[in-house]
């Protein structure tokens, strides 16, 4: 019925607490008859281990195709999150286990995968190799991971709904042929229209692309400066204060309703379930913060700053002579029409001679999700413990809208008369931009090296970055605050290695290490010696 689209994942989650929780009350009975009739039980449809890859900490779409799974008779070995390749394949091999689906949510991940199915393929295995999460693809996993595992299959599982159907069919011995040979006549194709459509797209040299930058009239602008500069660390938060700030959208995507809320609740197909699923979030919200379940902390900071080049530099004191940071920015090298520009962050930002300020910031409702839903989890609860994490994202988003506008009024103060209410946000018809390194104005997540550092975020707040550079807690966001009226978000998309190369020398880092962290970008197949890997 799931697949099928007659029944929705909110009901899939709910049938299996039940199931789960009548399992629990007559499992003694079970072993004791599996006892008595010589240590044989019912057999399941087949194992499947399940990881977060290294370096990532997000798993709510995980658990989310686990516990569908397990309603069809799989039996699930989920090793959590940042589980580092060698115990995924020790475990894969002490368990026999029939498939391994990988998980992630950050771009590093992607190149963790692709590793991964290398490392499958050195050590032998020829078992299914599962990719989903957020950032993958069909193309991707054509692209990049399938043509590492020749000896096995890797496969794109679009979401929960699929996960039975293919996992069903590459387990079957009488389907599985067909259906690899299948997934690889696809894959080849999807592989060769995605190279045919990107040798299509014209794209620049680096000079040329930062010949057409944006071109803002700076002597005509006065940047407005902020109330304080140097950091601010703000534990006073509401919560119901901050439930008015949620963009409740996500939240139904998290669970595979799609559509725009509140429409959503009215949707012919998916209504009533979308209405269901909103009440019993808004009983656990309440809940939350009657007893305070969560703690958030965020910290924000501003600095002296202009561009120089496609960098930025951050200063210590007004009079700009004191280096304090640079913020590398990269630039767009599609061939623009239209005289439109490519952009980089810094042309949003005042070049030398003229004064100018950037922010950043990190919230984080908290590391107490965590062992909430472990509680939930423990007590055969998966719709609970993946509630409360989709709950915890939630407000760790609306934090930072909640803190933007903060800024925009008063900590920075360039907007001091903004009025919007807050579901009006949610298009951003605001002045000024937050972008986040890692994602597409600024793709390289080793940006956020430097902002943490700047804000002291992990002191601050108690939010770290793993070895991938994702946030721990998962319900955590950072960013930069850029307050230019022009400034908008946009999206670098494929660079070439005249720019990672100039890239490189500017952040001080190898070429090599530059293009492994910015490998889902590049337009060009990264040398032998950037698909090296430290040791697991």
């Amino acid at each position: 019925l799931f697949g099928a689209g007659k029944m929705f994942l909110p009901q899939v989650v709910k049938s299996a607490r039940v199931m789960k929780q009548a399992v629990a009350v007559l499992l003694p009975y079970m072993d004791a008859e599996k006892a008595a009739n010589g240590g044989v039980g019912r057999e399941s449809a087949g194992k499947i281990l399940m990881a977060t890859v290294k370096g990532d900490v997000h798993d709510i779409g995980k658990n989310i195709v686990g516990v569908v799974l397990a309603c069809n008779n799989y039996e699930i070995i989920d090793l959590g999150v940042m589980v580092p390749p060698q115990k995924i394949l020790q475990v894969a091999r002490e368990e026999r286990v029939d498939a391994i689906g990988l998980s992630g949510l950050i771009t590093p991940s992607l190149d963790e995968m692709a590793h991964m199915a290398a490392e499958m393929e050195r050590e032998g295995f020829d078992i299914p190799l599962l990719i989903g999460g957020a950032t993958t693809s069909k193309v991707h996993t054509a692209v990049k991971i399938a043509p590492r595992y020749g000896r096995g299959q890797a496969v794109y599982v679009l979401d929960a709904s699929r996960a039975v159907g293919v996992v069903s069919q590459l387990l079957n011995p009488g389907q599985k042929a067909p259906y690899m040979a299948a997934i690889r006549a696809e894959y080849a194709e999807v592989a060769d229209r995605h190279e045919k459509a990107e040798l299509a797209k014209q794209r620049l040299p680096l000079a040329q692309a930062r010949a057409n930058a944006m071109k803002i009239d700076w002597a005509g602008y006065q940047a407005p400066a902020p109330q304080f500069t140097g950091t601010r660390v703000i534990e006073d938060w509401d919560l119901a204060e901050i439930a008015r700030f949620i963009d409740w959208t996500p939240f139904f995507q998290t669970w595979e309703l799609k559509g725009v809320f509140p429409r959503i609740l009215e949707d012919a197909a998916q209504g009533e379930a979308a209405r269901g699923l909103y009440a019993e979030a808004q009983e656990m919200l309440a809940q939350i913060i009657a007893e305070g379940w969560f703690r958030p902390r965020a910290v924000v900071g501003f600095w002296p700053a202009n561009a120089v080049g496609d960098d930025i530099a951050l200063f210590t004191g007004e009079d700009r002579t004191q280096p304090l940071a640079t913020l590398h920015t990269l630039r767009q090298q599609v061939a623009k029409r239209d005289g439109r520009p490519n952009l980089a962050l810094a042309d949003f930002v005042a070049p030398e001679g003229q004064p100018d300020w950037v922010g950043g910031f990190v919230v984080t409702a908290g590391p107490e999700e965590a062992e909430i839903a472990k509680r939930f989890e423990r007590a055969n609860d998966d719709y609970a413990a993946i509630m409360v994490k989709a709950l915890a994202d939630r407000i760790a988003e609306a934090m930072a809208e909640m803190l933007h506008q903060r800024v925009r009024r008063d900590y920075w103060g360039y907007a001091p008369d903004e009025a919007f209410a807050p579901q009006e946000l949610v298009a951003e018809p605001y002045r000024g931009i937050r972008p986040a390194p890692g994602y597409p104005a600024q793709p390289d997540h080793t940006e956020k090296l430097t902002l943490f550092r700047l804000l002291d975020a992990e002191a601050a707040t108690g939010v770290r970055l793993t070895e991938s550079m994702a946030m721990w807690p998962g319900s955590s966001v950072s960013g930069l605050y850029i307050g230019h009226p022009d400034s908008y978000y946009f999206g670098v998309a494929k660079v070439e290695r005249d720019q990672v190369e100039d890239y490189a020398r500017r952040k001080g880092m190898s070429v090599e290490e530059a293009e492994r962290w910015l490998a889902p970008v590049l337009n060009y197949r990264a040398g032998a010696a950037a698909e090296r890997r430290p040791a697991a």
